[in-house]
């Protein structure tokens, strides 16, 4: 399979210090461990994924982040604060926005309304601005305005929930297995829109997915979860020449 993302330009790190700090995160479902002494950073500007298998705790890790379920151990740290103890609400107004794992549209609400719904929480006169922004980066959007969600196919609703998240403004935009179900042509545009979005206008980009040849091709910098743990980590292109990643989620080195 042919490369479709450009190598990502390197990004120049101006602090040392992380927009997103994840020190020894430890997560429990009841008495089950998700997640196990969780390390992760990302730096402002930067695409950074984390692959996996499924069932691996990525999504977890995701949610952990946004306060549901909470981290019983470790630190979360977000611009400089600590908002591991934050309840959910809290922490979507400081600037992270989350498109989640099988997109949880509005499905009875308009294209137009789902929109609507995610610039809820930001001063309403960057409305037009901001609806235009997610028209120009995914214009089948704006063919279906008055459509409802749930009667979008399944790349117009992962479209719709990028685009969702967008009109929260955020600072970190959380991307939870985007490309999962859909055909490799709409695969290729959302990655292609993340890459825009962060070579643009210097989105910073969190990105959970099991597609790990297109994520890691996409992204700056990378980890590898296994059976919750961190258990490799590198630029985008290392992991990509890692053997152990190779053989383990890129079908033996086919891609």
């Amino acid at each position: 399979m042919s490369a479709i993302i450009e190598r990502p330009e390197p990004v120049t790190v101006a602090s040392t210090e992380p927009l997103l700090a994840i020190r020894g995160v430890e997560t429990y479902y009841g008495k089950i461990v998700a997640l196990r002494g969780v390390d992760v950073d990302v730096h402002r500007g930067e695409i950074v994924t984390m692959i996996g298998a499924n069932g691996a705790g990525k999504s977890t890790l995701m949610m952990t982040i946004c306060g549901d379920p909470k981290a019983r151990t470790g630190t979360i740290t977000y611009d400089g604060m600590d908002i591991t103890g934050l309840p959910t609400h809290q922490i979507m107004r400081l600037g992270i926005a989350q498109s989640p794992e099988g997109r949880r549209i509005f499905p009875r609400m308009t294209v137009m309304e789902n929109l609507q719904m995610g610039a809820a929480l930001v001063e309403p006169s960057h409305f037009d601005d901001d609806l235009r922004r997610v028209f120009d980066l995914f214009p089948r959007l704006k063919e279906r305005i008055t459509q409802r969600g749930g009667t979008l196919s399944g790349g117009e609703q992962q479209m719709l929930a990028i685009g969702r998240a967008l009109m929260s403004r955020p600072k970190l935009l959380l991307l939870d297995e985007p490309s999962l179900g859909l055909a490799p042509l709409v695969v290729k545009q959302i990655f292609e829109a993340i890459r825009e979005l962060n070579r643009n206008e210097g989105l910073t980009v969190f990105l959970v997915e099991q597609n790990a040849f297109h994520a890691l091709k996409l992204a700056h910098r990378g980890y590898v979860m296994v059976n919750g743990r961190i258990t490799m980590s590198g630029t985008g292109m290392e992991l990509l020449k890692r053997e152990e990643v190779r053989a383990a989620y890129l079908e033996g080195g086919g891609h």
